[in-house]
């Protein structure tokens, strides 16, 4: 008999379970040759082929994918202190430091209670008026798109976009002569995460090759421009109301310290990298989606004219736009911006039965787990009528997770939804954005799941 804990006993006990069943690898690389042309499908076999756990190997590393809710919830909230992020996460430590999706232990605890406030409901609808201004300077700039049948990539557009408004809610308006220096930086910095993401054993930034030296140029950009402001407004004594000024006036609640200048500087770089990205996927991905399924996009446009009534959309529109929601939801069932997420196991634990060795890494693919048929029906297909609040109870709480689940679960949530609520809704009032049949449009899963040379449409006026 397996000597296990109940699921929400934090502690673990050495296991008598077996070892979760995978595919047999060849020796040295082991199943990085199958998982590499697809990662997707290689993932989506291991669940289908070996059910709640499979145990696999990359290279020396032996992988436990996870593919049940009840394993899920065990990895990410009941037992979440026996795992940690671990060396797969050191691409992203050598550009943000200890911010906070890669610090641990009770350094990330302060950082997360610190940082939580500036990133409640109440303070980030103060972005909202930026955020749909930014909108319409992007349908400015499509004129010219509409008005001669030229292709755009979305992707591209939309991480530009969403790229404008991260960096005016972190520093208002006070970074307008460094923006494409800033900008630039941090979109290497991000491409650079992603080859390192696919390259593991590349050598570390310390190293000087190219790639090296031009991510280190980068870091010193990025680095040069944040720590002025941040000097500037500790001199100046300033109060300002966006994210930064928010960050430098948290206090811990038990120490009354405020967060360092690297402390700042590290959750500055964290929210640049993490912030846009992920919404501009989720928001090429969304109208890849509606223009594949005419019937979903015509309710979202008609939802949005009968609430809108031909204005500019503000925070008390978006409870008239439920439908709209229920499309944002379902896009990120299907096309999860954070489609994996990786744990090392710190002590001996038991998953769904199994038995989990200290020191292996436990996978959880969001991908994965929003195409279970156990808990999704006809799961490849796009219906938003899933996210029905009507229809809230029918899957287990730990089959969808877009944003993670437990104690590290995005901060960023609230502001990416209410960040793509007002975009999707400006948008949708003046075009309407067609495919091009010839131009394929394929997953390109690196640090997000980005799509392989981009989504590329016409913008067509309504």
């Amino acid at each position: 008999m397996s000597a296990t804990l109940p699921a929400n006993d934090p502690h673990t006990l050495v296991s008598q379970a077996a070892l979760a069943k995978g595919p047999a690898g060849l020796p040295l690389v082991g199943n990085i040759l199958e998982l590499m042309p697809d990662p997707l499908g290689f993932l989506l076999r291991m669940a289908n082929e070996y059910g709640s756990l499979a145990r696999y190997r990359l290279g020396s590393v032996m992988m436990n994918q996870v593919s049940h809710p009840d394993g899920v919830q065990r990895v990410l909230l009941d037992n979440n202190h026996n795992y940690f992020k671990g060396d797969h996460w050191e691409a992203m430590r050598q550009v943000n430091g200890k911010g906070l999706i890669t610090s641990e232990g009770n350094f990330w605890l302060s950082q997360r209670r610190l940082m939580q406030p500036s990133f409640h409901r109440q303070r980030i609808a103060g972005f909202a008026g930026n955020m749909v201004r930014r909108a319409q300077e992007m349908l400015a700039r499509w004129e010219v798109a509409a008005d001669d049948g030229t292709p755009i990539d979305i992707s591209q557009e939309f991480s530009a976009l969403t790229m404008a408004i991260i960096m005016d809610a972190m520093f208002s308006s006070r970074i307008q002569a460094h923006t494409r220096e800033v900008s630039r930086a941090i979109a290497f910095l991000l491409e650079d995460i992603n080859f390192r993401f696919i390259v593991p054993f590349y050598p570390k930034v310390n190293i000087p090759t190219l790639r090296n030296l031009r991510a280190r140029r980068a870091l010193a950009v990025v680095d040069q421009v944040v720590y002025q402001i941040i000097q500037e407004r500790r001199s100046s004594g300033e109060q300002i109301d966006d994210l930064l000024g928010m960050l430098m006036d948290a206090k811990d609640e038990d120490t009354g310290e405020a967060m360092t200048d690297r402390q700042l500087r590290d959750e500055v770089i964290t929210v640049f990298v993490a912030g846009h990205e992920t919404t501009a996927v989720l928001l090429a991905w969304l109208f890849h989606a509606l223009a594949q399924h005419a019937a979903a996009q015509e309710q979202l446009y008609a939802e949005v004219d009968q609430a809108l009534n031909g204005r500019l959309p503000g925070l008390p529109d978006l409870t008239a736009m439920p439908y709209l929601r229920m499309v944002i939801d379902e896009t990120l069932r299907l096309y999860p911006p954070a489609w994996i997420t990786n744990r090392q196991c710190r002590e001996e634990d038991e998953i769904c039965g199994y038995r989990i060795p200290a020191g292996e890494v436990v996978t959880i693919s969001p991908y994965v787990m929003h195409r279970l048929p156990e808990y999704w029906d006809a799961p490849e297909r796009f219906d938003p009528q899933r996210f029905n609040p009507q229809r809230a109870d029918e899957r287990p709480r730990f089959t969808y997770l877009p944003f993670g689940a437990g104690p590290r679960q995005c901060i960023g949530n609230n502001f990416a939804l209410l960040e793509a609520q007002l975009i999707i809704a400006t948008l949708a009032r003046q075009v309407r954005l067609t495919p091009i049949p010839e131009k394929v449009v394929k997953f390109n899963p690196v640090v997000t799941l980005r799509a392989k040379d981009g989504i590329w449409m016409k913008v067509e006026r309504r």
